[in-house]
């Protein structure tokens, strides 16, 4: 009889139990406690073990023949060239982990001799493991930090401009601005009226980084709606949540949001609806933001019919908004996909205005948050602990970029730009290393990181499958999967913690990345420094052993690590009360002020006004975007696209697995479209389109729905980059071809990917063939 045994395991995506058969995966079963659970983690029981799986280290061939003979010759090379120029076109060669150990350490020693360590990029952004201890990001922070340091990366790619612009306001780091969020349970005894500028996506709420032990947004969401909380949705779309809630749909232009925010804004003010007690006692710089929503500084009243031309909300619909906010209590959100756009800051910025006139922060069921639902813990009710984690040490090196700049650092190496207040110069990167991450998912107008890959000497990656990273890297080292290791899941948002148990023996020779590093350390003398002599199982009782001791500290008790290890899924750090964003601040503002220069909520911003950007100036504002429905390039490319998550894998993490795969069509990636857009174009469902607009094309399919408004299509990142001709046309369905890479502004330099605009034509050819989920061409030689 084959041996049927099941082990506890956490993802991004939730927590199951893994069932194993003959020591293969055969299936995954949702935590018995999970209501809502994710059906993301099916994607993993076909992909672990298929054909893409990296089993052996490779090296790019042209990249081989040259360092061998360097090797061989022990020179170190002049140029390190080595046939760069084919990167994502070479074939690769397999090689045993000692030659690619020492290759590697050859290439980190060279740079670091000839160079420093600023020419190291290891940045390496990413979603990989959601355990505490193999967390693919940690583990390469730590071991360059060991070794000297490396080049950084600052801010995300989900909420990048918001987090650079909401410190200047409310003065809270953003970790503890969305770790102090309103509560679920507040939200649902004390609103309401729930406001939602861009929705409440619960295709987004599948994840929380670090791991999810109980999908809760969807029920939280069906209990206000049964309480009568009404919800509005100002959105292009409309999402599960807003069916699930009966919410109103305010259709409006993408980009746009801040306009409407200013009309709404204006009749607060002139219909004295704003509360000028709360304006005058907790913020600064109403008066200065005054003058521009009146229209004296620039000529132009903010009226809700100056915002109906922008937005394409009725004047009326703008008017009874605003009547209505200010008759309720109100909880305003954010969607973070607000700021993903250029000039994202505003949005962000002015939803916390809005807040401030309607004078309810700090108080239960008011006020305002930004980024429910964009991950399942935001407003999750749990007693915040800040769990320990692996010590990554302090890096020497002070370079740095914003993460969405990382093309620009390549391509243009010294190069002067602004950033929060500050002039950097772009580091000369001789070698990127990667691990836990993919880049040719997260970043904008692909064929131009193509081109920016061909410039370091070396680029080095931890990949588990041959995705696009591993395809356009010189050396890549098979890393194992979360199933394949053990570990612990301990979640800041959550209450759930378990022990992740390996589930199954590394396929082929894949190796764990704390393995990795540790012989990489060990050829270049500091294993004893990135090891401390601790194997995996001395690492989990260590980080279990803080853990505990922190818990004392804190209130509350942990298990023994063997009794932890044995018991599985456990629920701790169940709320002592509600919380309620800035609360204590409410209740006594000179006992408890923010650490903003005023100590108060900043309306109009000194400081940033002192940087004299004219793409952020010292308080929200409409600044009208290059690539908008209002532009004049829609007479080319009328429709704008927005490119937000899938509802069926995280990013472009198991695109190769099956509840991907079951939802392309002809192969591709679906793309929704408006039935008039639709219509007049002569689409119907499952029709091929080519997207495209001057930068790129890609292909898709389609999907004739009314969840999009008319102009707007709708195609999701992730899927795996599948380029043809120069790079700029992906047959797969990557919408990142399309987006352009600017910074949102100077202040945060964030991704604008949603100021997109796109044609879409019928794709009346014969289909190419997809060749991503083919390996690439593997030579002995």
């Amino acid at each position: 009889m084959p041996s049927k045994t099941k082990k506890p395991t956490s993802f991004h995506w939730g927590s199951y139990y893994a069932e194993i058969e003959n020591e293969k995966i055969i299936g995954v079963r949702p935590y018995e406690n999970d209501r809502d659970p994710s059906k993301i983690a099916n994607g993993i029981i076909d992909s672990i073990n298929d054909e893409l799986r990296i089993r052996v280290p490779h090296i790019r061939k042209g990249y081989l023949r040259e360092i061998r003979k360097e090797l061989a010759n022990s020179k170190m090379s002049l140029t390190g060239k080595r046939s760069r120029e084919k990167r994502g076109l070479d074939n690769f060669v397999p090689v045993s982990w000692e030659e690619a150990i020492d290759i590697v350490a050859f290439e980190l020693n060279r740079v670091k001799k000839k160079y420093k360590n600023k020419a190291f990029f290891a940045g390496s952004y990413g979603w990989g493991s959601a355990g505490r201890f193999h967390h693919a990001q940690s583990q390469l922070h730590r071991f360059f930090n060991c070794y000297g340091g490396y080049t950084k990366s600052v801010n995300t790619y989900s909420y990048a401009a918001s987090e650079t612009i909401m410190p200047h306001v409310i003065g809270i780091s953003y970790r503890q601005f969305l770790d102090t969020h309103t509560d679920w349970n507040n939200i649902k005894d004390n609103s309401e009226l729930i406001v939602m500028f861009g929705g409440l996506p619960l295709k987004n709420a599948q994840v929380t980084s670090g791991g999810v032990g109980k999908h809760t947004t969807k029920e939280y969401i069906k209990k206000c709606a049964q309480k009568g909380i009404e919800f509005i949705n100002i959105s292009p779309m409309e999402m599960e949540a807003d069916i699930l809630s009966k919410a109103e749909w305010v259709k409006i232009r993408p980009g746009t949001d801040t306009a409407l925010m200013l009309g709404i804004a204006f009749i607060l003010e002139t219909e004295s609806l704003a509360d000028k007690d709360f304006l005058n006692k907790y913020c600064v710089g109403y008066d200065k933001f005054l003058q521009y929503l009146k229209g004296i500084s620039d000529g132009k009243a903010k009226t809700p019919f100056w915002a109906s031309k922008i937005t394409g909300v009725p004047s009326n619909t703008i008017y009874n908004l605003a009547k209505k906010m200010s008759l309720h209590r109100t909880m305003i959100t954010g969607a973070w996909a607000l700021q993903r756009q250029q000039y994202g800051e505003q949005p962000h910025w002015m939803i916390t205005v809005l807040a401030c006139m309607l004078g309810q922060i700090g108080l239960p069921g008011g006020g305002f948050g930004l980024g429910y639902s964009a991950e399942n813990g935001i407003g999750n009710p749990v007693q915040y602990f800040k769990w320990p984690s692996l010590e990554q040490f302090k890096n020497p090196v002070s370079e740095f970029i914003p993460v969405a700049r990382i093309s620009d650092m390549l391509l243009q190496p010294g190069k002067v730009f602004s950033y929060n207040g500050k002039e950097i110069k772009y580091p000369d990167i001789k070698l990127v290393y990667w691990a836990g991450g993919n880049p040719f998912h997260h970043q904008m107008n692909l064929k131009k990181l193509v081109r920016a890959f061909k410039q370091p000497d070396t680029i080095i990656v931890n990949e588990i499958w041959w995705n696009s990273l591993a395809r356009h890297s010189d050396i890549i080292l098979p890393a194992t999967t979360s199933l394949e290791r053990n570990d612990i899941s301990i979640k800041h948002w959550d209450q759930t913690i378990s022990p992740m148990h390996k589930a199954i023996e590394p396929v082929g020779e894949a190796k764990s990345d704390y393995e990795i590093f540790s012989e990489i350390s060990s050829k270049l003398n500091f294993k004893d420094k990135f090891t401390e002599g601790k194997d995996e199982d001395k690492w989990l009782r260590f980080i279990w052993e803080e853990s505990k001791n922190k818990a004392k500290e804190e209130g509350f008790t942990l298990p023994e690590f063997d009794k932890f290890w044995k018991n599985g899924f456990q629920e701790v750090l169940s709320p002592k009360k509600q919380t309620i964003l800035l609360e204590q601040f409410r209740i006594d503002p000179e006992k408890n002020p923010i650490p903003t220069p005023s100590g108060k909520i900043e309306i109009f911003s000194e400081t940033i006004d002192s940087f004299n950007y004219k793409d952020c100036p010292g308080h929200p504002a409409w600044l009208e975007q290059e690539e908008w429905l209002g532009s004049n390039l829609t007479k080319q490319f009328p429709l704008q696209l927005i490119s937000g998550q899938p509802h069926n894998r995280l990013h472009s993490q198991l695109d190769n697995g099956f509840e991907s795969q079951n939802k392309k069509i002809r192969g591709r990636e679906p793309i929704k479209i408006h039935p008039q857009d639709a219509q007049t174009r002569r689409l119907e469902n499952g029709d091929i389109v080519e997207v495209f607009n001057k930068r790129g094309k890609c292909l898709a399919g389609v999907i004739v729905s009314e969840e999009v408004m008319k102009g707007v299509v709708f195609l999701p990142v992730g899927a795996w980059y599948d380029p043809i001709d120069d790079g700029a046309y992906c047959i797969h369905g990557n919408p990142n071809v399309l987006t352009e890479d600017i910074g949102t502004s100077s202040l945060a330099q964030g991704p604008s990917a949603h100021s997109t605009l796109v044609e879409i034509k019928k794709y009346t050819k014969e289909l190419p063939e997809i060749s991503v989920f083919n390996k690439p061409n593997i030579v002995n030689k």
